[in-house]
């Protein structure tokens, strides 16, 4: 088993991440993380899916997306060619004591603090899956209340 990274450019029409997600769901493929957004043309959309399956499996689904007639071109973005980042909120229950070593530890990770209350505070993180697992664990001694993820977005390094 291996996860693979597909960058999806599509027609920027209505359903069409309807029709993409409907392949999946149809085949009994699970879909680990999915990112959509507009590119620098608005006519068209960037869709970042990541699966996980066997070769065959994943050779499947990639034959079977590049099918679509919303889809304009589909690439694998290898992990050595490719940058991927994902964005995450975490909000952490932190009263006036303990707030100083949340804001340490986002210091160290460069996450930005971006809303306080009195007893909570919500961190924004950029950066790879490892970066952001090794972040949560640091966070882990701490009560997590929520957390919201992007999933991965990603480019392939070059021209």
């Amino acid at each position: 088993m291996r996860k693979m990274v597909l960058s999806i450019f599509v027609d920027n029409t209505f359903g069409v991440l309807s029709r993409v997600a409907g392949l999946f769901s149809r085949r009994g493929y699970n879909i680990d993380s999915l990112t959509v957004g507009e590119t620098e043309n608005p006519e068209y959309s960037r869709m970042t899916v990541v699966v996980t399956g066997d070769e065959q499996i994943l050779d499947q689904i990639k034959k079977q997306v590049e099918k679509l007639e919303d889809v304009k071109e589909v690439k694998e973005l290898s992990q050595d060619s490719s940058v991927y980042r994902e964005l995450i909120l975490v909000k952490i229950a932190a009263t006036k004591e303990a707030r100083q070593g949340v804001i340490s530890i986002a210091e160290i990770f460069r996450a930005k603090i971006v809303d306080v209350t009195p007893d909570s505070l919500i961190a924004e993180l950029t950066g790879d899956q490892s970066k952001l697992e090794a972040f949560l664990k640091l966070l882990s001694d701490y009560k997590i209340l929520e957390i919201a993820r992007t999933g991965i977005t990603g480019l392939s390094r070059g021209v």
